[in-house]
């Protein structure tokens, strides 16, 4: 009745294969977020995981579905999407408001700053070398 019945072998090995790694991948990014000791340090790694976890379990959705009914499903394009750009943004804002917070309450374990990079802040109009000669 649901058309399993003539599901091919070969698309099934496939599907199965692409849950199988997407699940391990968000998994290893789970086992990250245990393991790490700092905020710094535990933010990267859920990240990737949920990226290319969620990637690989919805290529085998679009997979499934596109042999199922005859016809490409793009559906889950639009998750991948939004989980694409959602997921670093979200990591991005997360990570510089935990920096303003550790910054303003001056704790020790944060992340080193860079010398060769100013901070945004700093690079101001009145700061910037005069070019006028």
């Amino acid at each position: 009745m649901t058309g399993l019945d003539d599901f091919p072998l070969w698309a099934a090995i496939l599907v199965s294969l692409l849950l199988l790694v997407g699940a391990a991948l968000t998994l290893l990014g789970t086992i990250g977020l245990v393991r790490f000791n700092s905020f710094y340090e535990r933010v990267h790694a859920p990240t990737l995981g949920t990226t290319c976890g969620a990637g690989g379990i919805l290529l085998g959705s679009i997979l499934f579905f596109s042999v199922l009914q005859s016809r490409l499903a793009l559906h889950e394009l639009l998750i991948t999407v939004f989980v694409t750009v959602t997921t670093p943004v979200t990591l991005m804002l997360l990570a510089r408001a935990a920096i303003y917070r550790d910054r303003t309450e001056a704790k020790a374990n944060m992340p080193e700053s860079r010398a060769d990079v100013p901070p945004s802040s700093a690079m101001s109009s009145d700061s910037l070398p005069d070019t006028k000669a």
